[in-house]
């Protein structure tokens, strides 16, 4: 039973002292009683708390900002991705929207990021809704006690029904989300959707733990083996992450966010934040049996006439979200860390039909892939995408990375080198042709060639090099068919195919010169080969 202080926290440095009440420390039950009552959602026939976030579903990257001042002027990696925020609006605008809150209920939770107690970070959570609160409680670490206190490291204020007004606050829109490393505050308004609370803990984190702790910060599924063999799963969404570190003969560490120090892995949050479209308990049975009293769903639709949710309705979103705690998972790892990893997967769904089903790769070409964060987008996801698309995002994670690639890239390289780890780009895409043409390469398979790594079955096996990509791949694998593992043997036209490997492979070059420079000369040339004709 955990221990719950009666005392209500000192929020007089806010002004929020004067809200018209504070809300402390509910109890799941306490905010879902809080949410019904002030109409933010309803029940499902299973328990579950179901909202709408409102006008955004997801995040809106947009409109995330980072203050520079004399912390960050020097040290992010301003652009496409961190967008300069004035310090002196900020301070403005904060002071506005405490005003705003302070004219309100709020909901107050003290918690904390990081299992491993040595990195770990506390956090108050201070929302305008009881939802948001229900969210932060289940997505970040629940501590055994609390001293109210006690001022926290790191504070959220949250206030979705705060409208900015962009030229007078410095935003892009009426919505934002803004870190201030200095004042160690984030401040969202304007939008509901619960993921940019989550998602700005860890920018945070990626900022503060590589910087000041020589920890890697990774976008990325953890689970361990009964040797306690620890596993890590890369991948962009589509890729299979959730799906392949869901492993019923493996503990679960964490789904999506890890650091990496010395001699552990350890999961950032307390829980998971899971898509559910297309959600069946046969496809994903741990997350579909998640959905239970307590849990958080975001943008379903019901079944008409009832409280059923129907998973396959994404009218509203293809974001469809659930939020529940870590141990609504039967295997999850308590506490959530793991030894440092005997293996990294880096999960990539290749729509051309080019990669093969597995490689073996040597540190730099880790490091190559990684800061490359390869998969392809298939036709008929977007509108006007016709043909396979080309997608990257550095480190599998770029849109929470407020240092360079390169600077994750190098400590990844380190520690694989250090504790001689074993990495392995896995396409979970397509084979004997592009999409429209050739097939998904069957989850029986890649679950096998997973299976077959992680047992070290693959470890001595013998291997031919990929002779554009330089990818080595494994001639057999148990339970695999061998003419699988050579992605060319598997089209019927390998002319084709030369064309496609020729072509991804500009792809992957043209993206990567952004990072040469930074990078050391090995990293550079562990990329594909573009001969200048065949």
């Amino acid at each position: 039973m955990r221990n719950r202080t009666t005392h209500v926290p000192d929020l007089s440095y806010f002004g929020l002292d004067q809200a018209k009440h504070i809300y402390y420390q509910l109890t799941p039950s306490e905010l879902i009683e809080e949410a019904l009552k002030r109409n933010e959602g309803v029940l499902t026939d299973n328990g579950a708390l179901a909202i709408d976030t409102g006008e955004f579903t997801g995040r809106s990257p947009k409109d995330r900002f980072i203050v520079e001042d004399d912390l960050t002027r020097d040290t992010v990696w301003w652009g496409k991705v961190n967008f300069k925020f004035d310090s002196a609006k900020f301070d403005t605008l904060l002071q506005k929207v405490c005003d705003y809150l302070s004219q309100r209920d709020i909901f107050v939770r003290d918690c904390c990021a990081c299992a491993n107690e040595k990195y770990h970070i506390d956090i108050r959570v201070i929302t305008e809704t009881a939802y948001q609160n229900l969210f932060s409680h289940h997505l970040f670490i629940r501590p055994e006690v609390i001293n109210a206190l006690l001022p926290p490291e790191w504070t959220i204020i949250a206030a979705p029904g705060f409208i900015a007004n962009p030229e007078v606050d410095g935003t892009r829109q009426h919505n934002f989300s803004i870190i201030n490393f200095s004042r160690k505050i984030v401040l969202i308004g304007g939008t509901g959707y619960t993921g940019e609370i989550k998602k700005a803990i860890f920018s945070v984190l990626n900022f503060i733990l590589p910087l000041q702790k020589k920890v890697l910060a990774m976008h990325c599924a953890a689970n361990t083996g009964a040797k306690g063999d620890t596993a890590i799963f890369f991948g962009l969404s589509g890729t299979g992450k959730t799906t392949l570190s869901a492993d019923p003969e493996r503990s679960l560490i964490g789904d999506d966010e890890h650091g990496w120090s010395d001699y552990t892995i350890f999961n950032f949050e307390g829980g998971c934040y899971a898509k559910c479209a297309d959600l069946t308990a046969e496809k994903e049975p741990q997350i579909f049996k998640a959905i239970q009293f307590g849990a958080l769903l975001e943008n379903i639709n019901f079944i008409k006439g009832t409280r059923m949710v129907n998973f396959s309705n994404i009218d509203k979103t293809e974001n469809t979200r659930v939020a529940y705690p870590l141990n609504y998972i039967n295997n999850a790892v308590t506490p959530s860390i793991g030894a440092s990893p005997k293996n990294i997967f880096f999960l990539t769904a290749d729509a051309f039909g080019v990669l093969p089903p597995i490689s073996k790769l040597t540190p730099e070409q880790a490091m190559y892939h990684f800061i490359s964060g390869y998969t392809a987008k298939v036709a008929g996801t977007e509108t006007g995408i016709t043909e396979p698309k080309v997608t990257f995002s550095a480190c599998f994670g770029e849109a929470f990375l407020p240092l360079n690639p390169v600077t994750y890239a190098n400590l990844l390289g380190q520690k694989i080198k250090d504790h001689h780890v074993n990495v392995w780009l896995v396409n979970t895409g397509w084979s004997g042709g592009p999409y429209g043409t050739g097939k998904r390469i069957k989850l029986k398979y890649t679950r096998a060639m997973i299976t077959a790594a992680l047992n070290g079955e693959l470890c001595n096996a013998q291997y031919t090099e990929h002779p554009i990509f330089n990818l080595r791949m494994p001639i057999s694998c148990p339970n695999v068919p061998d003419q699988l593992l050579d992605p060319k043997n598997t089209w019927s036209n390998t002319e084709n195919y030369d064309e496609k490997a020729h072509y991804l492979a500009i792809a992957f070059n043209k993206n990567f010169e952004q990072y040469a420079s930074l990078s050391n000369l090995a990293v550079s040339e562990a990329g594909p080969n573009v001969p200048v004709q065949f």
